[in-house]
């Protein structure tokens, strides 16, 4: 870990912007960190913010240990993405422990980080930040003022954009990436998305949404080419008969219904997606056939307690869902701990 060490020293400093550490070695203990500089009763120090799958913590390091305990850190994680004022770097572990650093300077310097112990919470969108695409939906003025009534959008599209932000390191941004967004629905996240990587980050990307709604999809077309977003598209189609490309990189499928999540995920792993944005909406298939299943020749009496009444028949159903699309995935996916997991697990309704 010494090159992290070495690196650690070069930029902790007032420069320092933020650093995320992810991708983590373990399923268990800590599973993503945040760092960021920090200005308490006239000292300048870091604060690091630890999550586990139910908590968060809070660790405040001065400036003369924040490298030593930093590196310690990374011991327990694959990857890191550091930014400062004038660059952003990638860090990337291997299982084996080589050690891969990428630098990316800005084109411009970027406003050093809030100091404040007390700060406003950052989005990664803001608020009094013009964003174009979110005035004509409706969830900011032209003022650049969030609306009252959608303040819970607002903050719902920063938290997928954050998941958005986690994957990066996974991206290739020396070619064209496919993103295919099904079930998008108002397509919110799909423009957020689209924003995010293609103005704020400068991937080169082709992004695809796919809905079933016709008068959904003119209206997001015609805010698409109302931008000028050449490479973001949206049509109508079904998920199970999709047949528009060849290969995808990222595949996101939130609160598609039913099957439509086992068809999302099947065609992912086809086209040996890199990433897999999945969230689970209302699985009634396996429930429906335990309903009509014999149980004399499908369970023994053990699981009556359960197959008795219809609520827990279809929590139970829903774990057994998740189950299998997990285990079928294994089948053919290196599954990383962060990477892996189920956006519902943080408890966000991604609906729209």
């Amino acid at each position: 870990m010494k090159e992290i060490f070495e690196l650690l020293k070069q930029v902790l400093n007032r420069e320092f912007i933020r650093a995320v550490l992810s991708n983590p070695r373990t399923k268990d203990g800590v599973v993503k960190a945040k760092v960021r500089p920090l200005e308490k009763n006239g000292d300048f120090m870091f604060q690091v913010e630890k999550f586990t799958k139910t908590q968060a913590f809070h660790e405040n390091i001065n400036c003369k240990d924040a490298a030593e305990i930093l590196a310690g850190h990374m011991e327990n994680f694959r990857q890191m993405q550091i930014e400062t004022v004038q660059a952003e770097y990638t860090v990337l572990v291997s299982k084996k422990g080589k050690i891969s650093i990428k630098r990316k300077n800005r084109k411009s310097a970027a406003p050093p980080a809030e100091l404040s112990h007390d700060r406003k919470k950052r989005y990664i969108l803001e608020e009094g930040t013009f964003v174009p695409f979110l005035n004509d939906l409706g969830v900011m003025t032209e003022e650049g003022k969030i609306v009252r009534t959608k303040t819970d959008k607002f903050r719902q599209i920063n938290r997928f954009l954050e998941f958005i932000e986690d994957i990066l390191p996974q991206l290739d941004k020396g070619r064209e990436l496919t993103i295919l967004d099904f079930g998008c629905g108002k397509s919110y996240l799909t423009f957020a998305m689209y924003y995010y990587l293609k103005e704020l980050k400068g991937f080169d990307i082709h992004v695809i949404g796919l809905d079933l709604k016709e008068d959904v999809i003119r209206r997001c077309s015609g805010l698409a080419k109302k931008y000028g977003y050449e490479k973001l598209h949206f049509l109508v189609g079904d998920i199970a008969d999709y047949e528009g490309v060849n290969e995808v990189d990222v595949v996101v499928t939130l609160h598609a219904c039913d099957t439509a999540t086992d068809y999302a995920l099947a065609k992912a792993i086809g086209w040996n997606a890199k990433v897999i944005l999945s969230v689970p909406c209302c699985q009634h298939e396996v429930n429906g056939q335990f309903a009509k299943a014999d149980k004399t020749q499908c369970y023994d009496g053990c699981l009556d307690p359960i197959m008795d009444y219809g609520l827990l028949r279809e929590r139970f159903a829903a774990l057994v869902t998740d189950g299998l699309r997990a285990k079928y995935c294994e089948r053919f996916l290196q599954i990383e701990p962060t990477l892996g997991r189920l956006l519902a697990d943080k408890g966000e309704n991604y609906k729209e």
